[in-house]
């Protein structure tokens, strides 16, 4: 694999490979998440999710996507799933934090696992295609495909902003933080935000 090709796995981009989930196409695989996100929130107990987590990291393995790969799909949110669990174990019990967090891990893997198994411009176009009969009460299917380029463009860029707070944090002493790392990393992520608008509205 190239340096390249290891580079987009990181971010969560297409990385080709002779895998049978790369020759599904997108439509399946869409509903097959969408079904896991409605299933997983249905698991209140850690004992399920870890199953469910298992075949997940199983998927990967079928996928032909290394260790590496798919570790780099979770290490940016590792900040993020930490506040959840402190946050529900404090508030409701450990359990609880367990389960929120073993929930996100599973639906940001399998999130991945599509983004990383099928071309941007297929999934798009699947989507405009599914979202066609909506068109009669109103939903626009060329804005919400643009929108979900959009999010799928610029989750390489958030995870670029993570890094680089995190690397501020450390020099500065505060790498156990997340506090720290949060609140910098939402602020420049909404700045992001709203120059991305902005610019969308200049252009019609």
């Amino acid at each position: 694999m190239t340096a390249r090709g290891q580079a987009a796995g990181l971010l969560g981009l297409y990385v080709p490979r002779p895998s049978p989930l790369h020759a599904l196409t997108p439509g399946p695989k869409l509903l097959a998440l969408l079904l896991a996100g409605a299933g997983v929130f249905t698991l209140r107990s850690p004992g399920p999710l870890l199953l469910v987590l298992a075949a997940v990291v199983g998927l990967y393995g079928v996928a032909r996507l290394g260790g590496r790969i798919l570790w780099g799909q979770l290490r940016p949110t590792l900040a993020l799933l930490a506040f959840f669990f402190a946050v529900q174990a404090l508030t409701v019990n450990v359990d609880s934090g367990v389960v929120t967090v073993l929930r996100f891990a599973v639906m940001i893997l399998l999130a991945s696992l599509l983004t990383l198994t099928t071309r941007t411009s297929d999934l798009l176009a699947t989507l405009e295609r599914a979202l066609q009969p909506l068109r009669r009460v109103g939903v626009n299917p060329e804005k919400v495909s643009l929108a979900v380029s959009l999010t799928l463009r610029f989750i390489p860029v958030v995870i670029g902003i993570v890094a680089e707070v995190r690397d501020a944090q450390r020099a500065r002493g505060l790498d156990g933080s997340v506090l720290a790392l949060a609140v910098p990393v939402i602020i420049r992520t909404l700045r992001m935000a709203d120059d991305i608008a902005d610019a969308i509205d200049a252009r019609s």
